[in-house]
């Protein structure tokens, strides 16, 4: 019954997006068909939508459309420019100073905004002027600026973390915002690692002259008070002052005031924003719901157990299972966005990898890390279309260099994959797990 059902989910769920089914639409119908086999029309309709309400009424649901809201204000709230200059005034000497700039501005703007798109488009923007007067090859600041923006989504608040804490059964979500940090770290820094090496090889030279402590404390001061929202919320989160949902309240009264204070948002602009927040929050909330029909099925016709079974099946080997499931995930990855995968996803790998004593925190950064990857892969890629955008040249050029960025970062996820203490050590440190 397990292997049919999965079947079924399968095929209906692939047909149902190829022809352009919205992705919560198509996740509710396959697992209705799937249910049908063994569970009657009418029981499993009123089912379905107890399971939709259910998914959907959690209160810890709440921190994700503030966060989201939060990152919108950011995203206008014309905080680009004071990151990069940050960055820039601390990693300006090494080679390919604003490739290099680039990376570490996106890691920290996209952590605020919560949106590697968002990242790529701003940050993206502000570097390119300087890109082009210094001489730089726009198809290797492109590959540059759409490799390194979804490491900012590894780094708390993270709506990525937060669904998979929802679709887990309720890993701590302080424990998971405290272990993506060196996770997140380890993706910009692999990114640095490719850039300088490019760099290199294109003769892109550091920032001349001295180390400039002036620039560097003046860029900090302007910094600080956009850098102040992660320590804020993030530190108030772990420290157990307030709960995610709390914070992610605070963190939106936080970007409002700080955009009013820059002076970069009206009340037209806020109307725009509360809208298209409340829209991208509907779609993701709604999603989450119709997830929970998936789970409900998953669990009646014990999908889980069956995919436990076969991949014990093939190998006891650890190694080889996450090996395998690292596989599926990048392939997935490539063809789905990162928060309907982490639905689908979860349910059917967790119990696997708890059967040999994974914690469900390392697991969690596994597949998040995992699913990032996608947004900077064809066919789907958003980020890195909007990176090719934004650098003003095509995917046939910029491919070349994003497959140098394409091992780094595969190299991060075996480190986090493989050595536990990449996820696990600062939640353990501070007493989480």
């Amino acid at each position: 019954m397990a292997i049919k059902a999965l079947i079924i989910i399968l095929v209906v769920l692939i047909v149902l997006l190829v022809v352009g089914v919205p992705i919560s639409y198509a996740i509710g119908i396959s697992s209705l068909v799937a249910i049908l086999q063994v569970v009657p029309l009418d029981v499993s309709v009123l089912t379905a939508a107890q399971r939709t309400f259910v998914g959907m009424s959690k209160f810890s649901l709440t921190a994700i459309p503030f966060f989201i809201l939060a990152g919108n204000l950011m995203n206008q709230g014309g905080i680009a420019k004071r990151l990069v200059d940050f960055v820039l005034a601390i990693l300006g000497k090494l080679p390919g100073a604003l490739l290099v700039t680039n990376v570490g501005a996106n890691a920290l703007f996209g952590a605020i905004s919560g949106s590697a798109s968002a990242a790529a488009a701003a940050v993206g923007s502000m570097v390119r002027e300087g890109e082009e007067k210094q001489g730089y090859d726009p198809a290797v600041c492109a590959a540059t600026n759409g490799a390194s923006a979804p490491s900012g989504l590894l780094i708390p608040p993270s709506n990525a973390l937060i669904t998979y804490s929802l679709a887990s059964g309720g890993t701590s979500v302080a424990a998971l915002f405290l272990a993506g940090y060196v996770p997140g770290i380890i993706w910009a820094l692999c990114c640095i690692i490719a850039g300088i090496l490019i760099a290199k090889k294109k003769g892109y030279k550091g920032t001349p002259g001295k180390y400039d402590w002036g620039n560097l404390g003046r860029a900090t001061l302007r910094a600080i008070p956009s850098l102040s929202l992660i320590i804020v919320v993030i530190g108030g989160i772990i420290a157990g002052v307030f709960t995610a949902t709390e914070g992610s309240a605070i963190a939106v009264v936080y970007a409002l005031i700080l955009g009013i204070c820059y002076k970069n948002i009206t009340w037209k602009s806020f109307w725009n924003i509360v809208v298209d927040s409340a829209k991208m929050s509907g779609m993701i909330v709604f999603l989450i719901g119709v997830s929970n029909i998936l789970g409900w099925v998953m669990a009646f016709t014990q999908i889980p157990q069956a995919i436990s079974d076969a991949l014990l099946g093939v190998t006891n080997s650890p190694i080889i299972i996450l090996l395998i499931m690292n596989v599926i995930l990048l392939v997935a990855g490539t063809f789905m966005d990162v928060t309907p995968a982490i639905l689908i996803f979860t349910p059917l790998f967790l119990p696997v990898v708890q059967t040999f004593g994974m914690n469900s925190i390392q697991f969690g950064l596994i597949l998040v890390y995992n699913l990032c990857i996608g947004n900077i892969t064809p066919p789907v890629g958003n980020t890195l279309f909007v990176a090719i955008k934004v650098g003003k040249t095509t995917l046939a050029k910029v491919m070349p260099y994003m497959l140098i960025y394409y091992v780094a970062i595969l190299i991060g996820l075996l480190l986090v994959t493989y050595v536990p203490a990449v996820s696990m050590g600062l939640p353990m440190l501070a007493g989480l797990a």
